[in-house]
């Protein structure tokens, strides 16, 4: 009874499976090298080969933790919250994201966009996937387009999602850490052929920080 009262908190969005939160600096995209608390919820289906943080993909393994208890930490670090996963678009985003608004918090998103957005966003980080695409509903709503370069493919899907965005979403090509000195060259070149694309880095990863 105690397992089904909780899936129902959880299916409801006022638990949530998290798996990590820690006060860091953020590494990627247009707000890299900005103070930020990390909300990491556990859950994912998308399954990239190259995920860095596979061990999020299991919800299960993740303890459900209520939302107020969740807003109640981040409060405590900085103004801007950044939810990612993980696929932090599997659960209802309603709830978190109201409770941090009303303390008055910035809510941004990093999401492969797979599932329908929920939740009160100040901005959104799509980052697509080729082998679980996102809703259509969240290209005109956000704010950057992160497409992560693995291969030279990448290239050509980088252009038919940034297809898809509002002309005012900023388009980040990243590499994918693990072949980055061999992609970076590649993207350095192709951004300078063009330029509507910026090189985006894992900062973070250089500073050796989370």
């Amino acid at each position: 009874m105690v397992s089904e009262q909780l899936d129902d908190l959880v299916e409801k969005g006022l638990m949530l499976p998290l798996m990590e939160e820690f006060y860091t600096i953020q590494g990627e995209g247009y707000h890299k090298g900005t103070a930020a608390y990390f909300v990491r919820i556990g859950g994912c289906d998308v399954g990239c080969h190259w995920c860095d943080v596979k061990e999020s993909w299991d919800a299960e393994t993740h303890p459900p933790t209520a939302i107020e208890e969740i807003v109640s930490n981040a409060t405590k670090y900085s103004n801007t919250i950044v939810i990612t996963g993980g696929e932090p678009l599997t659960w209802d985003m309603g709830p978190l994201t109201a409770g941090l608004k009303a303390k008055n918090l910035k809510t941004h998103i990093e999401t492969s966009g797979a599932y329908p957005l929920t939740g009160t966003w100040d901005w959104i980080c799509l980052s697509p996937k080729k082998n679980k695409l996102p809703q259509d509903e969240i290209y005109k709503v956000a704010d950057e387009l992160k497409v992560i370069v693995y291969n030279k493919h990448d290239f050509v899907f980088a252009e038919e999602q940034a297809a898809k965005v509002d002309e005012n979403c900023i388009l980040y090509l990243q590499p994918e850490w693990s072949v980055r000195e061999k992609m970076i060259p590649l993207i350095v070149d192709y951004v300078m052929q063009n330029p509507k694309w910026i090189v985006s880095l894992q900062t973070h990863k250089y500073l050796n920080i989370p």
